[in-house]
């Protein structure tokens, strides 16, 4: 039995939604359709020729990529060129490519709280501020007997998140008095009587992102035709992101040992590090996946012993230097980590869902550098 494609599209944009990527970044669905049934999903850094032609050797449905495929626009559909016909081929085979770039960067659970889990940096809040988001309050009101189900259903549309908590509210009980008129269907009374109901109020916070999908939940859950509920602003509650993060580590140690701890955890022979002095004692630690050079003054404010970043350009390397900031770029390609931390969350979801479906990782190797 297959999964409708739209169904774990709507899941993981739960997880990684798409207002969260910077701006300009070309994040969602690139290439097909997810209005389809799918059976197999992979997840890859890159999208390559190489990479489609596993995923058609495999009989993959979707891609999930972590860099966008048309990161600009195309300017012609010549199929003799490698990469367009690439595209040919993905949309010959059925084959639809979505992608979660910088979003990924910056999400709970992401990627950069994932390199931190794997090189013991703790206490973590992000690097660079890039949204902060507003709460809202609803207040409904229901019969007491529907309040239960009422709740439940707010806390699985996303209201109630509060901090480390999730399903939060408040109900108050009192009475609800109305008279239906004619061309009321009422749930309870009738036409021409006034009523008298003991009624929940129901109160839940949310993110003003998803107030569409709250609100939507509730009318469906609410047993009434017309049902009474209020929506407040609320100012003294909002939710920061940021790209990278930035910790400590549970001792301090020498940038070589470090160094060398990088390198076992990300299967690395060479490194680049822009510093003074290696035997300089690490243990407040930024870090930001991919290219991340241009928040390097971030790390500098948030007094981090090290920054760790990929592709630092020589002239910016030389800027580090003179600021005093001591940085290891291990490359780009350790975001490959996104492979099996995306499928050992969609196999939860899997497990969560009762979805019939196989994901996997792609095992093409994306890296173009070679070193000797």
């Amino acid at each position: 039995m297959s999964l409708d494609g739209t169904v774990f599209i709507e899941r993981f944009e739960e997880y990684c939604p798409q207002w969260l990527a910077e701006a300009g970044d070309p994040v969602g669905l690139q290439i097909g359709t997810v209005n389809k049934k799918i059976d197999r999903v992979m997840v890859t850094l890159d999208v390559r020729p190489e990479v489609v032609a596993e995923a058609i050797e495999k009989n993959v449905d979707l891609i999930i990529a972590k860099h966008p495929p048309i990161f600009r626009p195309v300017k012609r559909l010549d199929t003799n060129d490698l990469q367009t016909n690439m595209y040919a081929d993905l949309l010959k085979h059925d084959i639809a490519v979505f992608a979660a770039h910088t979003n990924m960067d910056i999400i709970d659970n992401g990627l950069n709280d994932w390199f931190c889990e794997l090189l013991g940096i703790q206490d973590t809040s992000y690097l660079t501020k890039t949204h902060t988001i507003a709460y809202k309050k609803l207040a409904v009101f229901v019969p007491v007997d529907n309040a239960t189900k009422m709740r439940k259903v707010l806390g699985q549309a996303g209201a109630g998140l509060q901090g480390d908590y999730i399903n939060s509210s408040y109900s108050l009980i009192g009475t609800g008095r109305f008279t239906p008129t004619v061309g009321a269907n009422p749930t309870i009374g009738s036409i021409g009587k006034e009523e008298a109901v003991q009624e929940a109020k129901i109160e839940v916070i949310f993110p003003e992102t998803i107030e569409e999908n709250v609100i939507q939940a509730m009318l469906e859950a609410h047993p009434y035709e017309e049902p009474a509920y209020d929506v407040y602003p609320i100012e003294n509650i909002t939710k920061e992101y940021g790209l990278g993060r930035v910790g400590n580590l549970n001792k301090a140690v020498s940038l070589k040992e470090f160094v060398s701890s990088i390198k076992e955890t990300f299967d690395l022979d060479v490194l680049r590090i822009v510093a003074e002095d290696e035997n300089k004692r690490i243990q407040r630690v930024a870090i930001c996946g991919g290219s991340g050079e241009k928040f390097f003054r971030d790390a500098l404010k948030k007094q981090a012993d090290v920054y760790i970043t990929g592709d630092v350009y020589y002239h910016t390397g030389h800027d580090m230097l003179t600021e005093g900031l001591t940085v290891i770029d291990p490359g780009h390609y350790i975001e490959q980590l996104c492979k099996p931390k995306l499928v050992e969350l969609f196999n939860q979801w899997k497990k969560d869902y009762n979805w019939d479906i196989t994901f996997i990782e792609s095992e093409v190797n994306t890296n173009p550098f070679k070193f000797r």
